[in-house]
């Protein structure tokens, strides 16, 4: 049996009085996206850090790529790709030199480096902007090219820490579709992202953390259908007969106050049902989505 590329067993970590990661447990297949979601100050960035080595692990086992993080970190890193959530380019090289130069970090010979580099840069599009500098680049060429840099040694493990943050809609679909790319390859890949639509289309398996716990593990459609149902009827302004109507039903529900949400698997015929004797304006019937089960487990108040 191939032995998990990441194994974590009580993975704690404390910055003073501060419990940032609260003894989680996971493993990470081989071959396998694995997402890490959560609100601000879930832990899910601290997590991903002890795994990269940034941060040290406090408490708890963890094993990358077979090795133990705490004994063994210089052999994990040179085996894994890492892009951050800030850019960390060079901006006094071009694109091509951005990718040439971090090469040498890994011992990669000069000649092999550029024609990686070559290779990464037609896998991302960018190929007609080698010679140009990092400064002239947009926010979505400079993700692409992060993540072309954290190709450059071909790594077992790409570890992607919110990777289209800020990007417009155009440049986060093309990141996806490089991304998915990957994941058809067969690379193993630790992403978190705030995007719910980009968990539900890259990862096999996620889970969702807040304070510094895993809530729930699973398959993306698995985590929907337990915690969501398959339709989401949404009425605004729901009258008391409404409550009432779906409290006698036993039906999960969502109380805002001005609007309710309630979650079923027979979604048509429901959503008829409340349309025709309680909804005054309009009624809405749309999929169970992952960002359902998000905002149902960790709560829908702003944190800091």
């Amino acid at each position: 049996m191939t032995p998990p590329v990441i194994e974590a067993r009580g993975l704690t970590k404390r910055y003073g009085a501060l419990t940032a990661v609260d003894g989680i447990s996971f493993t990470v297949g081989r071959g396998e996206c694995f997402g890490i979601l959560g609100p601000n100050g879930a832990g899910k960035t601290t997590t991903v850090r002890m795994v990269y080595g940034f941060s040290p692990v406090d408490a708890g086992e963890l094993r990358v790529l077979g090795l133990d993080v705490t004994r063994e970190l210089p052999a994990i890193k040179a085996r894994l790709g890492v892009c951050q959530q800030g850019n960390t380019l060079d901006p006094d090289l071009t694109v091509a030199e951005n990718l040439e130069v971090y090469s040498r970090y890994f011992g990669i010979p000069r000649a092999v480096a550029r024609r990686r580099a070559r290779e990464l840069l037609a896998f991302i599009a960018l190929e007609a902007r080698r010679d140009a500098p990092v400064a002239a680049l947009s926010g979505g060429l400079v993700r692409r090219l992060m993540l072309a840099r954290a190709l450059i040694n071909d790594p077992e493990l790409l570890i992607l820490d919110e990777p289209t943050t800020g990007l417009d809609p155009q440049s986060r679909h093309a990141l996806w579709e490089r991304l998915g790319d990957l994941v058809r390859r067969g690379l193993t890949i630790l992403l978190t992202t705030h995007y719910l639509e980009e968990a539900a289309r890259l990862c096999s398996r996620l889970v969702i953390m807040d304070h510094g716990r895993i809530l729930v593990e699973g398959a993306p459609r698995d985590l929907v259908r337990e915690h969501a149902g398959t339709s989401v009827v949404e009425v605004p302004e729901p009258p008391e007969a409404l409550r009432d109507f779906v409290r006698g039903r036993g039906l999960r529900v969502d109380d805002l106050g001005h609007r309710l949400i309630v979650y079923t698997g027979d979604g048509e015929e429901l959503y008829r049902e409340i349309a025709r004797r309680f909804c005054a304006g309009e009624c809405l019937l749309r999929p169970a989505t992952l960002e359902d089960v998000f905002l149902r487990l960790t709560g829908r108040d702003l944190r800091e």
